[in-house]
């Protein structure tokens, strides 16, 4: 298994309700998969440009290990979500 990063921002108007669910459900499918070590999320923080006419995301960062197919699945799953404006999964080497 290898380690992963991935960082993905949310609509700042989105209910905690839901926000929490969307959180869940990445959750969910990475750890169907592989194994979820950290999940920190920072929170609502000011955009360096405006993406989607929004000015403000909700962060969250997330470490965990998987399989090389895993980030791919994820990245799907990001890509048809409305409500994740913006995403990334980068790998950490191992060291």
């Amino acid at each position: 298994m290898r380690k992963y990063e991935t960082l993905f921002i949310l609509r700042p108007d989105l209910e905690e309700e839901k926000r929490n669910e969307l959180i869940e459900k990445f959750k969910s499918i990475i750890a169907t998969d592989g194994e979820v070590e950290e999940v920190n999320e920072w929170g609502l923080k000011k955009l360096a440009y405006e993406i989607k006419k929004f000015k403000e995301g909700y962060y969250v960062l997330v470490n965990f290990k998987a399989n090389q197919d895993l980030p791919k699945e994820l990245e799907r799953n990001f890509r048809i979500s409305d409500d994740v404006i913006r995403y990334m999964v980068i790998s950490l080497e191992e060291k």
